[in-house]
């Protein structure tokens, strides 16, 4: 009985001592692991090519805190309010690391390779759209340059100038590069209530803050509009079927009389489209070449708020091409189209293409009670009213 006794003892001495031992290589792992430190909960990150401002919150509730990167052999680094740390990221592999948060709170965070969806393989199954579809939906209008406010918005600053006197392609290229290097881009922020361009660029100035890329679209549109360009601001919506991806882009279509055709324009990464000839193209054209497999030039100079180098290869072929599944636009292209007010109407055209897996209805209305501002929505798979020409 003494020597069983001794048998039991001894084992759940071993046990002990092997739990032990296991605990002891996890705190040994566990506090060689890289640390940085942050006074701030906000986290800049460079993903690859791309840098993102403000894009991580610090939670040391969670363990791990995981950032997922589609990047692969590329580097990401966490930029803290104090301190940074880069991973040279491969696949099936994991990078661990300790934000210190005040001296007091452990965020462990982790940094993986997931396979991004190919979304190019996403776009070409949604090649197709019906020319056929006659569901009346309104036409699309432009608000002539005489409006007294885009006269008040072309004097004020100065747009005749900043336009310049060379030919029309010049004139819109202008105006693109003059937005772009006056109001900064921050998408986690917002815009301001006012959503015309006189009130959001003297709001920016005045309290030195930025826009969206919808805020910066909107605002660029009024001033093609107030020069006598037809333009709209495009929503470019992701399939998401999941409804999980609340992601878009928005950018300008700009009519070009000289072309005969829209221009892609974008204020928030400076960008234009070409292709193999260097002429610019439409966002009809750039789908569809993206789906076709055709050669896309990205202007070199385009940015993102002169920190980095927009590239072709992530902004084209992986964002744009998650981006460009369907469309939205106002139908009335006009001075102030979304600021909110009582009794207001404003009313979208979407383009849908066929395989998309929500079609109707074919006309929603929704009110807010609170602003008390009803939007309309017209459904329509015919892309070619969709981007008729004005």
């Amino acid at each position: 009985m003494a020597l069983t006794n001794q048998i039991v003892l001894m084992t759940t001495k071993f046990k002990l001592l092997l739990i032990f031992f296991i605990l002891g290589q996890s705190g040994f792992a566990q506090n060689r692991l890289p640390i940085i430190k942050a006074n701030s909960v906000i986290v800049d990150i460079r993903d690859g090519d791309s840098f993102e401002k403000a894009s991580w919150t610090i939670s040391p509730e969670l363990k791990p805190d995981l950032y997922e990167t589609p990047n692969k052999y590329k580097s990401v680094t966490f930029y803290t309010d104090l301190d940074s740390i880069s991973f040279l990221v491969k696949p099936n592999e994991h990078y661990d690391f300790i934000i210190l948060l005040n001296n007091t709170d452990t965020a462990y965070t982790r940094i993986v390779y997931v396979m991004p969806p190919d979304f190019i393989d996403i776009l070409k199954k949604a090649d197709k759209y019906n020319l056929e579809d006659s569901r009346e939906i309104p036409n699309f209008t432009y608000q002539t340059s005489n409006d007294s406010n885009l006269v008040l918005l072309r004097k004020t600053f100065n747009l005749d100038s900043i336009a310049g006197t060379g030919n029309e392609v010049s004139q819109i290229l202008s105006l693109l590069h003059w937005m772009h290097n006056l109001i900064r881009h921050d998408g986690l922020n917002g815009n301001p209530e006012t959503l015309n361009a006189l009130s959001m660029i003297n709001t920016c100035k005045k309290d030195n803050r930025s826009l969206n890329c919808r805020g910066l679209a909107m605002a660029l549109n009024e001033c093609y509009l107030s020069m006598g360009f037809k333009s709209r601001y495009v929503i470019c919506l992701p399939k998401d079927s999941l409804g999980v991806d609340k992601d878009c882009h928005v950018i300008n279509m700009v009519y070009s009389n000289s072309q005969k055709k829209w221009l892609w324009i974008d204020p928030t990464f400076d960008d234009y489209v070409m292709n193999e000839k260097g002429e610019l193209l439409s966002l009809e054209e750039v789908r569809e070449r993206i789906i076709c497999e055709q050669p896309l030039i990205l202007n070199p100079d385009a940015n993102w708020n002169h920190k980095t180098s927009t590239v072709k290869e992530d902004f084209i072929y992986r964002y744009m091409a998650k981006n460009l599944y369907m469309f939205k636009c106002p139908i009335r292209s006009e001075f102030n189209t979304e600021t909110k007010v009582q009794g207001k109407t404003i009313e979208y055209i979407q383009l849908l293409p066929l395989e998309y897996f929500n079609q109707l209805p074919f006309k929603s209305e929704i009110k807010n009670e609170k602003t008390g501002t009803t939007v309309i929505t017209y459904k329509t798979n015919n892309s070619a009213l969709f981007w008729k020409a004005p």
